[in-house]
């Protein structure tokens, strides 16, 4: 059985639109096992209720932002070896440098293709099929 078949995501964005190309990206790369969040807070809830294989967060949201939401993961004993991709519209070397202090896997810039976003999750859990 591929990978993909059995692997659980996470995606975390505020905007319905994201979550909904992140969703259709992750299922062309054949991931059923996807589940959706609008913000830090809800997300961390739900991973620690159901674990997950991979984080994919947005950077920028209201309330509890991708940073943040990294930092807590990171600070769970329970959920803090889970994958973390940071999704951004910034590509800037500052938030990469800051990411990768805070313990994420990888970074996704919008936009993205299929292509991009097996490559970087691939490049954090391995091949996907």
């Amino acid at each position: 059985m591929p990978l993909a078949a059995a692997f659980k995501v996470m995606i975390v964005d505020d905007q319905f639109s994201v979550r909904q190309i992140t969703r259709n990206t992750l299922e062309q790369l054949g991931i059923r096992h996807i589940f959706e969040a609008e913000q830090g807070k809800e997300a961390l809830e739900k991973v620690t209720l159901q674990p997950v294989d991979l984080i994919i967060s947005d950077y920028n949201m209201p309330e509890m932002d991708g940073m943040a939401l990294l930092l807590a993961v990171r600070g769970n004993p329970a959920v803090r070896k889970i994958p973390f991709i940071l999704l951004t519209g910034r590509g800037d070397r500052e938030l990469v440098v800051k990411a990768a202090q805070a313990g994420v896997n990888n970074y996704l810039v919008k936009p993205f293709t299929t292509e991009i976003m097996r490559q970087k999750i691939e490049q954090v859990v391995g091949k996907l099929s």
